[in-house]
């Protein structure tokens, strides 16, 4: 029986409060660029979530928040809220709120507490969503999939956009060097978590990339855990949820996930030619009947 390693995710707070400096760093205005009429969500990301216009959306493990206004400006302005367990980007994010003028709500929490916490509210959403990089911080998949349905209100959705578990199994010279059957163990990197915003360059930064910190190295170690979709949907499928769309994409938005991908238009990052077609993405869609 997994339980949350909330001690693994303090460790992991701290990591994200370093690397996220190194990360906004690189990016410029962001305020100006949502008010010049700017979003950081994918077409993929828009149609799994469909109309969000008038619906309550919590945004888990959001970051420094960008996504979170994207879905506010589709028409769910004042609705969103976006919750991350690093104190960093919790309060960029606010500040963000404010300079875009997008009206959100912003709340740090360790997710297994936020769940906990909103459920005994009884505050309920007709949209939790998920994106990119957000399974590998769960300590505990099924505890995680229980939380999400009990604050999804009757007839809401999870909606999440993810990097397949394929891919980590690769190491970043695309040989293959981990398991996929990671059974929810941590692994622990002591280079915490890196800089991908400068090695992914203008795909994260939604414009030209600033030079920002150079050479960063996190201070902080960094735990991952690794589960594979049929973990995820088992999960979903345990804590009463209905699958009712699941997607796999041969590339990975934003993300430079190893050494020779290949970028194409729209911010789209391929494998080596040299590689067969790969699934490096994944979209799924959840109800609570």
């Amino acid at each position: 029986m997994r339980m949350v390693d909330r001690t693994l995710h303090e460790e992991n707070r701290l990591s994200w409060n370093e690397a996220t400096k190194a990360h906004n760093s690189h990016k410029g205005d962001q305020a100006a660029f949502f008010r010049a009429g700017g979003t950081t969500l994918y077409p993929e990301d828009i149609a799994l979530l469909g109309e969000v216009a008038g619906k309550q959306v919590v945004h888990l493990q959001c970051n420094s928040g960008q996504d979170t206004l994207s879905i506010a400006k589709l028409g769910a302005a004042g609705s969103v809220t976006g919750v991350d367990i690093s104190d960093e980007a919790i309060s960029f994010a606010q500040q963000l709120s404010r300079d875009a003028e997008i009206p959100a709500t912003f709340v740090r929490a360790d997710v297994y507490d936020w769940l906990e916490d909103a459920s005994a509210r009884g505050e309920q959403f007709d949209i939790v969503f998920c994106s990119y990089g957000w399974n590998i911080w769960l300590s505990d998949i099924a505890e995680w999939a229980r939380g999400v349905a009990k604050v999804l209100a009757p007839g809401g959705r999870l909606v999440t956009l993810e990097f397949h578990p394929f891919i980590a199994m690769y190491e970043m010279d695309w040989s293959m060097q981990y398991d996929y059957f990671g059974n929810g163990q941590a692994m622990t990197w002591d280079e915490g978590v890196s800089d991908y915003v400068a090695a992914s360059g203008e795909a994260q930064t939604m414009g030209p990339a600033h030079e920002g910190m150079v050479g960063f190295k996190n201070p902080n170690r960094a735990h991952e855990y690794t589960w594979t979709i049929a973990d995820i949907m088992n999960a979903l499928i345990g804590a009463g949820l209905a699958i009712e769309s699941f997607v796999e994409y041969p590339f990975a938005n934003g993300w430079k996930a190893r050494d020779n991908c290949r970028e194409f238009p729209g911010r789209r990052f391929y494998p080596p030619e040299t590689l067969p077609s790969l699934p490096m993405m994944f979209g799924l869609t959840a109800k609570k009947p």
